[in-house]
């Protein structure tokens, strides 16, 4: 065997501790920073979701049962008006037989509804924004019995599709569904 320096011999697998330990002290160093870049990071990461306030109001949840054949009610969502119906039997009947009428945004009745009794969407005029009137009795329903804008001039018919005027779109139907018979829930 050879000898050290000093005189003595090397230890059998002292080379192999020491490679041991480097590995060890080499791994522990990775891993700690791995934990303290993170521990830094998570905050800015977690900042980008959305406030609890926020979460609030992504959707909403409405006992349907008390609104009457042919009422109109307005909730709000997202801060936005959501017009929500319970047409009637000619309504229905009446949106239905227009689904071939000569529109900006062409869109047949059933693909704007869930139920057919049941007409859910964003009250926002599609052209500028505005709140088009209608929901209220009294208000003037413009020239499709649906929605008008006075704003601009546009007039929705009793599905919510443009009819006439300067909007380019329909009014948006928002994601929504039937948790049960009674209970609707947007967003």
């Amino acid at each position: 065997m050879s000898q050290t320096s000093e005189g003595t011999e090397p230890k059998a697998g002292a080379e192999d501790d020491g490679g041991t330990r480097r590995d060890f002290l080499t791994m522990s160093t990775v891993l700690l920073g791995a934990v303290a870049t993170g521990a830094a990071v998570w905050p800015l990461i977690d900042s980008m979701n959305p406030a609890a306030d926020t979460l609030a109001l992504s959707t909403v949840e409405l006992d349907i049962k008390g609104i009457e054949l042919g009422q109109r009610i307005t909730v709000k969502w997202r801060g936005k008006p959501v017009f929500i119906e319970h047409r009637t039997p000619a309504q229905i009947k009446k949106a239905q037989a227009d689904d071939g009428a000569q529109m900006p945004d062409p869109q047949a009745d059933k693909d704007r509804v869930k139920k057919a009794e049941w007409l859910v969407m964003v009250g926002v005029c599609t052209h500028l924004g505005c709140v088009p009137l209608g929901q209220k009795s009294g208000q003037p329903r413009g020239d499709f019995e649906g929605w008008f804008c006075p704003c601009h001039g546009s007039h929705y018919d009793v599905s919510g599709r443009i009819r006439k005027g300067p909007a380019p779109k329909n009014l948006e139907v928002p994601q929504y569904t039937f948790v049960n018979e009674t209970t609707l829930l947007i967003g």
